[in-house]
């Protein structure tokens, strides 16, 4: 496994990293209604890479093969938005990897605080990771009542 920067052919297997993620992975904290909600299908390739061509950082952990297995994105103002690995290899040290790369270029480009969106599961990643918890976000989603946490760290 080895970390890189993103490319636009990556968008197609990274939606679908994404859906499997949230229905494998978040199943195990949310319902399935909730995780319908989150994530009903894949989004098209072509839209996440328009979303993720916006100036963010995104870097994919691939695995021997050169095929994307998680990847992280982080925005300017040090918000990271999606992290996500796919279920096959989540526990690997996979998420580890790709978050201690996020924090190295989110100190070179002078980034001094990170701050997510949790899901249940990110959220014990995250507190692992130095983060606290700022507060539960309680929110809709597709007509479904759905909940995740604001939490930061202080990088320098």
């Amino acid at each position: 496994m080895r970390i890189r920067d993103y490319k636009p052919d990556d968008a197609a297997i990274l939606v679908q990293v994404f859906h499997q993620a949230v229905h494998a992975i978040g199943s195990k904290d949310y319902t399935g209604d909730q995780v319908d909600a989150w994530s009903p299908a894949p989004v098209p390739a072509d839209t996440f890479h328009a979303r993720v061509s916006d100036g963010r950082s995104v870097f994919v952990a691939v695995d021997d093969d050169e095929k994307p297995i998680a990847f992280v994105e982080l925005e300017r103002d040090g918000h990271i938005d999606c992290f996500y690995c796919h279920p096959g290899h989540a526990g690997s040290g996979v998420g580890k990897a790709l978050y201690e790369r996020l924090e190295r270029e989110a100190l070179e480009a002078g980034v001094s605080r990170l701050y997510v969106e949790a899901s249940e599961a990110a959220r014990r990643f995250f507190l692992r990771a130095g983060f606290g918890v700022v507060r539960r976000r309680d929110f809709e989603r597709n007509n479904v009542q759905i909940h995740n946490y604001l939490m930061e760290k202080t990088i320098r």
